[in-house]
């Protein structure tokens, strides 16, 4: 399959780019080739397709539900008991529902931890985005839960040549407090034999660090050096609370973080997200928006401004936290973090792009787009979107995205009368 966008803007100017299978293989002005489908790229710019670094997809379901609690009754009283409930059509419709939603604001790729892996997994292979997909794995610190979480672990990894590239694995030890020291230790032996990536919860909230100093005698990020388990492969989603020699040891250990900052101020976890520090350090910073329980939304764009906007206000600083650095989080950095070449628009880079649409308020005067991009647009902005060399979405609209949001609608209405 091959596509030419035509008279498209591209870092202020204006060009032509010729896409054939899943990469970008031309880019300049006026090009002379024929193409499978045309698109008209006038009154709109180019961006490389957002990377979502941290999500649990199939919890649109549970948007607008238990807002406005402290995380752990919220957890405890309102998502745990429902998600006990949950069947492999909620999740298949509610992944749908994120898929769509994901697509419309502009991403191209996602990193999920939840329940049913497969269903998600089928999700996302069938509405056409890149996912590195986790099944959420507890033991409690129980023995018998441990060894089943080996053998989970094990049957998803065996099974997952039913999927294209575009369906990764990776192992999801959901937190320190839930998952035993011992099931961590063998997930990074696991991890390092089969060259697959880890998601883990880390130094979410003041708790956390508090119950763990108490539990095990460090500091979440000390705790995870003294069980040897640090390294390139791990990803930990929030890490608000961690300190200069706890950066150090990320840095030193090729950990990668993804920022949360739409659940982590809903949930009034903590704001004092340090990204400037990190990235100095050279830890590789991605961008997440959590799942729609937490943050209501899976608008990267809208994450993007909240990104910025709360790691200038802690400090005090207008210049921290930039719109073109928040904007490389979110594409390049996250890219970095799956292994893809791609989160650029260049020749030889993977296909995964979208177009935005100029021809609005938010965009005009457009002195700067990356500056418009971020404080000024949301997911709206989005006009198409291409993955994989695909057309996901074209002027604003997904196949059967109708379908998808009544579907959808009808299944969390009915989970809850369960």
């Amino acid at each position: 399959m091959s596509i030419l966008i035509k008279e498209v803007t591209l870092n202020g100017a204006v060009t032509d780019i010729y896409i054939e299978n899943k990469y970008i293989k031309e880019i300049g002005v006026g090009l002379q080739v024929s193409a499978d489908t045309v698109i008209d790229g006038r009154r709109k710019a180019v961006i490389p397709g957002f990377v979502n670094t941290h999500t649990h997809a199939a919890m649109t379901l549970f948007r607008g539900f238990g807002d406005d609690m402290p995380l752990m009754p919220w957890l405890e009283e309102k998502i745990w008991p429902n998600e006990a409930k949950l069947t492999k059509e909620d999740v298949y419709w509610g992944a749908k529902l994120a898929c769509l939603e994901m697509i419309k604001s502009g991403t191209t790729t996602f990193f999920d931890m939840y329940h049913k892996f497969h269903v998600t997994a089928e999700a996302a292979g069938e509405m056409g985005l890149r996912a590195f997909i986790s099944s959420a794995c507890f033991d409690h610190f129980q023995p018998e839960l441990q060894e089943k979480s080996k053998k989970t672990i094990q049957k998803l990894y065996d099974e997952m040549d039913r999927y294209g590239k575009r369906i990764n694995f990776t192992v999801g030890p959901h937190a320190i407090y839930t998952v035993s020291g011992e099931l961590l230790q063998w997930v990074n032996e696991f991890a390092k034999e089969h060259n697959v990536l880890i998601q883990l919860h880390l130094a979410e909230t003041e708790l956390e660090v508090e119950n763990s100093l108490k539990e095990f005698g460090y500091t979440p990020v000390r705790y995870l050096y003294h069980l040897g388990v640090l390294s390139p492969r791990l990803l930990i989603s929030h890490g608000i609370y961690v300190d200069d020699d706890e950066i150090r040891m990320l840095a030193d250990y090729g950990v990668k973080v993804a920022h949360n900052p739409a659940s982590n101020m809903k949930l009034a976890s903590g704001m004092t997200f340090k990204f400037n520090e990190m990235r100095k350090a050279g830890i590789t910073v991605g961008l997440g928006t959590d799942g729609c329980s937490s943050s209501n939304n899976l608008d990267m764009v809208e994450a993007m401004k909240l990104a910025s906007l709360l790691g200038k206000v802690w400090r005090k600083d207008p210049e921290a936290v930039t719109a073109d650095e928040i904007f490389h989080a979110a594409t390049e950095a996250g890219a970095t973090i799956a292994g893809l070449k791609a989160g650029k628009i260049a020749e030889g880079y993977l296909a995964d792009l979208s177009l935005v649409d100029l021809n609005q308020p938010a965009f005009t005067p457009n002195f700067n787009f990356i500056s418009n991009l971020v404080y000024a647009a949301n997911g709206s902005c989005i006009d198409t979107v291409i993955c994989d060399g695909k057309i996901l979405m074209q002027n604003k609209k997904v196949p059967g995205e109708d379908e998808i949001m009544e579907r959808a609608g009808e299944i969390a209405y009915n989970l809850m009368k369960r």
